[in-house]
């Protein structure tokens, strides 16, 4: 049955599949989070702006003071030196986020103005080595920008912590079996953020551009690398399981209705009233079969008068059932056995399949098919969560040439708060 279909005839089982686990939101994605491209890239300045002056539309006019206040303790002034640009751009996004949360908190009686740090960062836990690392530097750039020498010893101790965490990380990945979307997506953010650290260093005159150009070209490898350890993992995680089909009918015997020794009684009543010969028909309920007709005769007057006065009594009648036989079946007429089609039980009602994607990512689903088509679908899915992610994303950031690597290095845009 599985070696006639093909993956085309599988195809609709598939989707249906992934649209179960996208409804579950249990398709893993690694890619690099949206903010991280938008604000490490030649568009930063024009994001930055954009972001700054939609925060202050939405706000009211107490809030935008509260708010522009805040960020000015924060920054030490109203103008950030390279403000615009990379991870200083960068740091200056989310702190803009946060401090929004907070005001808007603050005038409508709920969060303090006490600063949170979220849980994640750019799409990763912020209590893992890595976004501990990112959440940090972020948070102290703002206030330490507007000091080249200070900003260029902070970079460099960070880029140090954060080189060695990734290499760490990729050790664990691909050679210690510590692969998942999970850390995927860690190392991609700790990268990215690790090479606009390097470049930011370089407009500092801290290092050379050479080591931007070494430290891309070895995370381009590295990604390539993962990629293929990610593809693979997912084809030994990924478990299906169809829901069960309904069991097809079976046949069984079944015993039609029981003639009891008060329906003898009753019909010996009857009987008797005329002195006339009665007959007994068992007919089943569902008229399926034909009637059987037994006529007893007694076998003189003063019998059928002595059974009479009796009222039917089994005992007295001669309807006597043998010792150790159902009491509740006469010996004097013979039981009927009527074929009858039954359906079992379903055993499978209710119960649903299961779509496994990692430990942490399973849903139940009443998709069915065939149990051998299973291995099938299950690569099927795999190729399906590969393609779903946005890879080239990931690899078109590595993937800068000479000429763009020059275009980010000459960035030097600061950034002045303005209230509209």
């Amino acid at each position: 049955m599985c070696d006639s279909k093909n993956k085309w005839q599988l195809k609709p089982t598939v989707q249906e599949l992934f649209l179960v686990a996208r409804d579950a939101s249990i398709i893993p994605d690694i890619s690099l989070d949206p903010v991280l491209t938008t604000f490490l890239s030649l568009e930063s300045t024009a994001a930055l702006q954009h972001q700054y002056a939609f925060l202050q539309r939405s706000m009211s006019t107490v809030q935008q003071t509260a708010f522009n206040l805040s960020l000015t303790g924060e920054l030490g002034g109203r103008r950030v030196t390279c403000g615009g640009v990379g991870v200083i751009a960068l740091a200056l996004s989310v702190l803009f986020e946060q401090i929004s949360l907070q005001v808007r908190g603050s005038t409508e009686g709920g969060l303090s103005m006490q600063r949170s740090q979220s849980k994640k960062i750019f799409g990763i836990s912020s209590t893992s080595r890595i976004g501990w690392i990112v959440q940090e530097y972020l948070c102290l750039v703002p206030g330490i920008a507007n000091n080249q020498e200070k900003m260029a010893e902070t970079t460099e101790l960070y880029d140090n912590w954060l080189k060695r965490e990734l290499l760490d990380h990729f050790e664990r990945m691909t050679t210690k079996k510590r692969m998942s979307s999970a850390a995927m997506q860690q190392w991609l953010t700790g990268a990215a953020v690790h090479l606009h650290m390097r470049i930011h260093q370089v407009r500092l005159r801290s290092v050379p551009f050479g080591s931007v150009e070494s430290l891309r070209l070895s995370y381009k490898s590295s990604l390539g690398r993962l990629v293929q350890d990610y593809a693979a993992y997912l084809r030994r995680q990924v478990q299906e399981t169809g829901a069960p089909r309904p069991r097809k009918p079976k046949t069984k015997t079944k015993v039609g209705p029981r003639q009891t020794t008060a329906n003898i009684s009753s019909l010996t009543n009857r009987s008797c009233s005329g002195h006339r010969l009665f007959n007994v028909s068992l007919v089943s309920p569902s008229n399926l079969t034909e009637s059987f007709n037994e006529t007893t005769t007694p076998n003189s007057t003063a019998e059928m008068s002595r059974i009479c006065k009796t009222g039917g009594s089994n005992e007295d009648s001669g309807l006597n059932v043998p010792e150790g036989h159902d009491k509740t079946t006469v010996g004097m007429i013979s039981r009927n056995t009527l074929n009858s089609t039954a359906y079992s039980r379903d055993k499978g009602a209710g119960m649903l399949g299961l779509l496994v994607i990692e430990p942490s990512r399973n849903v139940s689903h009443n998709v069915q098919h065939h149990p051998c088509e299973s291995p099938a679908i299950q690569q099927a899915l795999v190729s399906r969560i590969i393609n779903a992610q946005d890879l080239d994303r990931n690899r078109n950031f590595f993937l800068y040439p000479e000429k763009g690597i020059h275009n980010l290095l000459g960035q030097k845009d600061d950034f002045e708060l303005k209230t509209i």
